[in-house]
């Protein structure tokens, strides 16, 4: 299908400049670097400019109507748009590099670049209101049985339908993941702007996240846990764990001085079978969910090349199963006995970020141990020198891994100050960015592999949605990494 459209905004003119470059192998844990001769304000700039102009080209290209439904492929070559549209997991990446941008902005304000955030923090803003009202299209409401209780929610479906809140979100058409990246980026929207809607929002999805923590007991009185991929399975995944840890802990931040409740619900560890409930102060509750999460997936998930393996498997015929206290029917759990699946990037960026936050706000060695052997093996694991360009590292690009290693990257970045050496690892994805934008941008989009370029057939070179507002929120964060330093 084409569309009718204007052409994308005519790119910001950038400054070009010369990057520090590393010296050997980070393999060989070296982290000297040759010195550059550009100064961290100029290459923010840069940075941030070419964030805002990825983005205003992908809303102008993959965004159809004053609903904003998003298309998933486009053509630059060809100017086609498919007619499959994005699930509301791509549709959060467009939010999350509107939120990158707003941070970015901000940091540039702080660093005098005050012409650069009053053109465009304000038409941002009115961007993420307008990217979030529309995000009701993939909205729905169903009654959950869980492990606790029987309760009627409101969240977003894997698909979009035609009119708000109608959604399909029953079994399988809803998965904990996509309300945990919807959480954080609530959560980075509320902290950028401070409206009180964002965060209450994220609040009520974390606590139906939260609802799908796995409560019951072993033979020892400890709870099973893990949350479950979706309320219509039982294998347990690294995905639909590890991006809730950071978000818990910034809940924690937000009301750490404060005395409100939440309700608690849990399995009486007496006689292992009642369901109860208690208040507890909010900031607990987050910090404890936050650790425990934590500490399950590092005990199940963490592999022997020391990676995060996909999820917890080895479930046979892996069914739903109930079980029924005192008349009233809950979710039992269903043994799943074996790490499985592929390590993905973003499976050790989400703990990355989980430990560094986790590090800042406790101070326990563990997290930043954990986080530093976790940084030297996921770089190791995942990234090949000179596979693609000579001095330059390759990250497997097939599939959605774009997207995953912008969370790999997101990690390395949350880590920063607290270990300083984490900054040559950040500076290949500079590269790499750097790379496609200067030899591959075509009509304001850049190509999947952005050291391999496009297809010279030219009807091949469709390119999902989600990855240019991953590659515009990886410029936005590497701004706000440059400013902040």
């Amino acid at each position: 299908m084409l569309k009718n459209k204007p052409k994308p905004i005519i790119l910001l003119a950038l400054t070009i400049c010369i990057f520090t470059i590393l010296s050997c192998s980070i393999h060989s844990k070296t982290e000297t670097t040759k010195g550059s001769d550009t100064s961290s304000s100029v290459l923010a700039a840069q940075n941030l400019k070419r964030a805002m102009s990825i983005l205003d080209s992908a809303v102008a290209h993959y965004f159809v109507g004053e609903e904003m439904a998003m298309a998933r492929f486009y053509n630059p070559f060809t100017d086609e748009l498919s007619d499959e549209r994005g699930s509301v997991w791509m549709y959060t990446s467009a939010i999350e590099a509107v939120n990158a941008i707003l941070h970015s902005l901000e940091s540039a304000k702080e660093n005098g670049e005050t012409e650069l955030y009053d053109q465009n923090f304000s038409r941002y803003t009115d961007l993420l209101s307008r990217l979030y009202d529309n995000a009701d299209y993939y909205l729905g409401t169903f009654e959950l049985t869980s492990f606790t209780q029987t309760k009627t929610w409101s969240v977003y479906a894997v698909d979009r339908v035609n009119k708000k809140g109608k959604a399909k979100v029953t079994g399988i058409y809803n998965v904990y993941d996509d309300q945990m990246w919807l959480i954080r980026e609530l959560l980075e929207s509320y902290r950028v702007t401070g409206q009180k809607s964002y965060l209450e929002k994220a609040e009520y999805l974390t606590e139906y996240v939260l609802d799908g923590w796995d409560t019951t007991l072993d033979a020892e009185g400890d709870e099973h846990g893990g949350i479950p991929w979706g309320p219509g399975y039982v294998t347990k995944h690294a995905c639909s764990n590890g991006p809730l840890i950071s978000p818990l802990v910034w809940l924690h931040e937000i009301y750490e001085s404060s005395d409100e409740q939440i309700e608690y619900r849990f399995i009486d560890p007496a006689d292992q079978r009642s369901r109860k409930s208690v208040q507890r102060k909010k900031a607990e509750h987050y910090l404890d969910y936050a650790k425990k999460i934590y500490d399950w997936q590092k005990e199940k998930l963490l592999n022997a090349k020391g990676v995060y393996a996909d999820m917890m498997g080895g479930c046979g015929s892996c069914k739903i199963v109930y079980e029924t206290i005192d008349n009233e029917r809950y979710r039992a759990n269903t043994r799943v006995i074996e790490a499985v699946g592929q390590p993905y990037t973003y499976n050790s960026g989400t703990m990355l970020s989980g430990a560094a936050d986790l590090y800042r706000v406790s101070k326990e060695k563990e997290y930043i141990d954990d986080a530093k052997s976790l940084l030297k093996n996921s770089f190791n694991y995942f990234a090949v020198l000179g596979k693609d360009v000579p001095d330059y590292y390759s990250y497997d690009v097939g599939g959605f891994r774009n997207w995953f290693n912008g969370v790999l990257l997101r990690g390395y970045l949350d880590l920063y100050p607290e270990y300083e050496g984490v900054a040559n690892y950040v500076h290949t994805f500079q590269q790499n960015l750097d790379y496609g934008f200067d030899h591959y941008l075509q009509d304001g989009v850049l190509p999947t592999d952005l050291l391999k370029g496009w297809s010279k057939d030219e009807k091949s070179n469709q390119v999902e949605g989600m990855f240019q507002f991953t590659f515009a929120a990886e410029y936005a964060v590497l701004a706000r990494f440059e400013y902040n330093k």
